[in-house]
C-alpha cells in the first residue's frame, strides 16, 4: 500500500514536536492532544511498512507521558523487547523516517543504540530491560553517564526467571530506579502462568510514602474495558503478610495499579515519583494492546505483527502463495504423528501461534504446554518430560534457543534424554533484522556429544524429520527450517524415519559437488541450473544431517571430484566445520582437494526482505555460481543467468 501525503494525518500539536524537550513547553491539555495524534501516526506509519502495531498503540499514553516528564535522553529510557517502541522512535527525532520501519537501510524495528541517543539500550528479545536499567543506575553512581534509568516491561516479560533476578537485584541495592510494569493481560500471546493470576488480583493500598494518598482508591478511576482487567484492584494477596505485595517483599515501592491511558492519572504519578523516590520504584499501569484501533483491539492477538495494511478497514496486504508455510507443515506433521502416539507432547515458550503448536493444541490440548516467555525452563521442562517417558518436541525459535543453552547442554545432552527441538525460523529471517536471526544453532548443537542435527532442505523433508524425530528414542535431536514458504514440492501424506546421518545425491554431474545442508537447497539447484547452461554441471548432494555426517557420502563426493563446496545458512563452526574437520582426518586434502564452505558471514546483518540479506552474506545463486568458478580456476565461461 503506498501512501500519498495528503493520506497522513494531520498533526498540528506532533508537528511542534522534534525531540522530546518540545514537550516541555506543552499543556496537559496539549500532551492529550498529542497523544491521539501519535496514535494516528503511528497506524499511518505501520500501514505503510507493516510490523508491530498493537504493541505500540498500547503504550502511547504512556511513551507521551514518559518524554514528557523525563529528561531523555539523560534519562535512560529502556523498552523490554522493542515491539511498543514505534511512538517512542516518532518522539525522538525519527518521525521523518518512520515509514522506513524495517526496511533495508531504514529505521530498525527495536531500539539499536547505534540509531539514536534515545535508544540507550538494544532490544529484541524480552526480558531484560530492568537488569539493563540497573546497570545504568550503578554506572551513574560510578562516574558513569548520569540520569535516572526507566524500564518498561510488559507482564508477558516479567514471566522469564531473568526479570525476577534484576528485582531482586534492585530490590538488594536499594538504589533510585522505576520499573514501568506495562500490563496489557497480553504480550504476543496470551499470558500464562502464577503471575499473571497474581497480577489480575494485585492491589497495592499503601504503596509509596507521602504518595499514599494520591495513589489509594486508583482504581475506582479506570474506565471499561479496564475495569476487567483491574480485578487485581478488589483486593491485595492475602498471602503476602508483611510488605503487601510481592514487589515490596522485594524491596520496591509499589505504585498502582493506574490507567495507562489516562494522562491525567500518568502525569501526576510520574511528576511525584521523579521528584520524590529515593529507591527502586514500580509503578503498575494497564493498558490495553491495540488501543484506539477497532481492528487491533478486535483481533485475537490485538494486533500485534501486522503486514501492511488499509487503515480504513485493517485488510492486510499479503501476497498470495500455492506452497504451504515450513511452520504449518511442521505442525500438520506433528498432529499426524501424535495421532499414532498418545506419548508426544508439545512445549513452546509464548509462541504458540508463531510455532504452529496452537494448531497441536487445538488438537490435543492437555498434550500441549505454553510454558510463557521462559525458554530455560522450556527446555528443561522438556528433559523431565523426557526422563519421564513422554516425546516432548520443544518448538522454539533458533534465536530464542540461544537463551537456554546452558539448559540444553546441562539438562538435556549430559543425561542423553531424547527430547527434540522443532527450531522454526533458521536463517536469515528478514525485517526482524539481525537480533531475530537463526545463525547459530548448527554450531552450538552440533558440538554437543550425542546430538543429532537436522536441516530440512524443502518442506517434504520436513515432514520426515518430524517422522524421524519422534522415532528417535536414543537421545536428543534437532531439526531446523526456515521462516516463509517452501519450494512447492510433493508432499508425502506422511513422514517416513530417515537412516540417522544419511544425506541424499540429488544431481549427478562432474568436477565441482555442491553440498547443501538446509533451506537453502533451492538456491543450490538454480546456481547449478546455471552453470549447466554455461557448460558445467556440478554434483548435488543435500546433507540432511550435520551430526552424524554422512561419511559416506562426503568421502565419495571429495574423492570422485576436483571440489566440494558445502553450502549452510549457519555461522563459521556449523555444518561445513564439521566436514572439514573430517576431510582433514581423512587425508582428503593430501590429495588436492579443493574445499570451500559457504557460510553466513562474520557479521550481523541489518534488516531487508530475506533476498537481500543473502545477497549481503554472499549466498544468493550468483554468488553459489561465483564461488565455484573461482574455487575452479575458471575464468570464463558461456551464458550466465
Amino acid at each position: 500500500m503506498s501512501e500519498r501525503p495528503q493520506d497522513r494525518p494531520a498533526s498540528p500539536v506532533l508537528d511542534r514536536v522534534r525531540l522530546p524537550a518540545d514537550m516541555k513547553s506543552l499543556s496537559d491539555r496539549e500532551l492529550k492532544q498529542l497523544a491521539d495524534e501519535l496514535r494516528a501516526e503511528t497506524i499511518s506509519a505501520v500501514s505503510v511498512t507493516g510490523g508491530h502495531l498493537g504493541a505500540g498503540l498500547g503504550v502511547v499514553e504512556l511513551t507521551v507521558a514518559i518524554h514528557a516528564v523525563f529528561d531523555t535522553p539523560r534519562d535512560k529510557l529502556i523498552w523490554d523487547v522493542g515491539h511498543q517502541c514505534y511512538p517512542h522512535k516518532i518522539l525522538t527525532g525519527r518521525r521523518d523516517r518512520i515509514r522506513t520501519l524495517r526496511t533495508e537501510g531504514g529505521l530498525s524495528g527495536f531500539t539499536k543504540r547505534s540509531e539514536s541517543p534515545f535508544d540507550p539500550f538494544g532490544a529484541a528479545h524480552s526480558s531484560t530491560s530492568i537488569s539493563a536499567a540497573l546497570g545504568f543506575t550503578m554506572a551513574a553512581e560510578l562516574g558513569g553517564d548520569p540520569g535516572d534509568a526507566i524500564a518498561v516491561i510488559g507482564d508477558g516479560s516479567m514471566s522469564a526467571g531473568m526479570a525476577f533476578e534484576a528485582l531482586n537485584n534492585a530490590g538488594h541495592l536499594k538504589r533510585r530506579m522505576f520499573v514501568i510494569l506495562n500490563d496489557n493481560e497480553m504480550s504476543i500471546a496470551p499470558p500464562v502462568g502464577a503471575l499473571s493470576s497474581y497480577l489480575s488480583r494485585l492491589y497495592a493500598q499503601a504503596p509509596f510514602q507521602e504518595f499514599k494518598s494520591a495513589a489509594k482508591g486508583m482504581v475506582s478511576l479506570l474506565p471499561e474495558p479496564l475495569q476487567e482487567g483491574a480485578r487485581r484492584a478488589k483486593e491485595m494477596l492475602k498471602a503476602a503478610t508483611v510488605g503487601g505485595t510481592l514487589f515490596e517483599e522485594l524491596g520496591f515501592s509499589y505504585i498502582g495499579p493506574i490507567d495507562g491511558h489516562d494522562l491525567d492519572q500518568l502525569l501526576p504519578v510520574l511528576r511525584t515519583v521523579k521528584a520524590r523516590a529515593t529507591g527502586p520504584t514500580l509503578i503498575h499501569v494497564i493498558t490495553r494492546k491495540g488501543k484506539g484501533y477497532a481492528p487491533a483491539e478486535n483481533a485475537a492477538d490485538r494486533g500485534h505483527a501486522r503486514a501492511k495494511f488499509d487503515v480504513i478497514t485493517g485488510e492486510q496486504k499479503k501476497s498470495p502463495s500455492n506452497a504451504p508455510s515450513y511452520t504449518r507443515v511442521f505442525a500438520e506433521s506433528l498432529i499426524r504423528e501424535a495421532e499414532a502416539d498418545s506419548r508426544i507432547v508439545g512445549i513452546t515458550a509464548a509462541m504458540p501461534d508463531g510455532t504452529g503448536l496452537d494448531l497441536f493444541g487445538a488438537k490435543f490440548p492437555r498434550r500441549m504446554f505454553d510454558v510463557g516467555i521462559a525458554e530455560q525452563h522450556a527446555v528443561t521442562f522438556s528433559a523431565g518430560l523426557a526422563a519421564g517417558g513422554m516425546k516432548p518436541f520443544c518448538a522454539i525459535y533458533s534465536t530464542f534457543l540461544q537463551r537456554g543453552y546452558d539448559q540444553v547442554v546441562h539438562d538435556v545432552a549430559i543425561q542423553r534424554l531424547p527430547v527434540r527441538f522443532a527450531i522454526d525460523r533458521a536463517g536469515l529471517v528478514g525485517a526482524d533484522g539481525a537480533t531475530h536471526a537463526g545463525s547459530f544453532d548448527v554450531a552450538f548443537l552440533s558440538n554437543l556429544p550425542g546430538f543429532v542435527v537436522m536441516a530440512a532442505g524443502d518442506e517434504a523433508e520436513l515432514v520426515h524429520m518430524v517422522a524421524t524425530a519422534a522415532a528417535h528414542d536414543a537421545g536428543p535431536c534437532a531439526f531446523r527450517y526456515p521462516r516463509g514458504e517452501g519450494m512447492g514440492v510433493e508432499m508425502p501424506a506422511r513422514g517416513v524415519p530417515l537412516p540417522i546421518g544419511k544425506g541424499r545425491l540429488m544431481r549427478q554431474g562432474n568436477r565441482v559437488a555442491l553440498l547443501s545442508f538446509g533451506a537453502h537447497l533451492k538456491e543450490v539447484l538454480q546456481a547449478a541450473e546455471n552453470l549447466a547452461a554455461a557448460g558445467l554441471s556440478p554434483s548435488v548432494a543435500d546433507a540432511r544431517f550435520a551430526k552424524p555426517l554422512d561419511r559416506d557420502l562426503i568421502l565419495n563426493l571429495a574423492r570422485n571430484h576436483e571440489a566440494l563446496i558445502t553450502i549452510e545458512e549457519g555461522a563459521i563452526g556449523g555444518f561445513g566445520s564439521h566436514v572439514a574437520q573430517l576431510l582433514a582426518e581423512e587425508g582428503i586434502f593430501d590429495r588436492g582437494l579443493k574445499y570451500r564452505s559457504m557460510v553466513l558471514p562474520d557479521i550481523f546483518i541489518d534488516q531487508a526482505s530475506p533476498e537481500a540479506m543473502y545477497r549481503v552474506a554472499g549466498m544468493s545463486p550468483a554468488h553459489i555460481e561465483a564461488k565455484v568458478l573461482e574455487t575452479l580456476g575458471v575464468a570464463v565461461m558461456g551464458r550466465r543467468a
